[in-house]
């Protein structure tokens, strides 16, 4: 078992990677209100699940708000970011692994 560093990606935004392995990576987010997950994509599939706060998506050409308990996919390739509406927490997974998160 291994402690990663906090990192501070976003104004607002922290990242903590939970747990990985070559094929899957499970990494926390912690957003104040206001902050934003910045538009971006990546070849990645994710996973995100909101533990708590509230927070407002865009996923390609659509948005919709997520809550604790919500979760989704994002597929490879697909633009999207965040918004947060309330401070909260995302977990989210990737296959495979972020390399450029360690």
């Amino acid at each position: 078992m291994s402690t990663f560093p906090i990192a501070h990606p976003d104004t607002g935004v922290t990242r903590q990677v939970l747990a990985d392995s070559p094929e899957l990576m499970v990494v926390s987010f912690r957003f104040k209100a206001g902050a934003k997950g910045a538009l971006h994509d990546h070849p990645h599939v994710q996973s995100t699940y909101c533990e708590s706060g509230r927070f407002r998506f865009f996923l390609g050409d659509t948005s919709f708000e997520v809550t604790p308990g919500d979760s989704f996919i994002i597929p490879s390739g697909a633009r999207h970011g965040c918004e947060c509406l309330e401070p909260g927490q995302l977990v989210d997974c990737f296959t495979p692994r972020r390399d450029d998160f360690l």
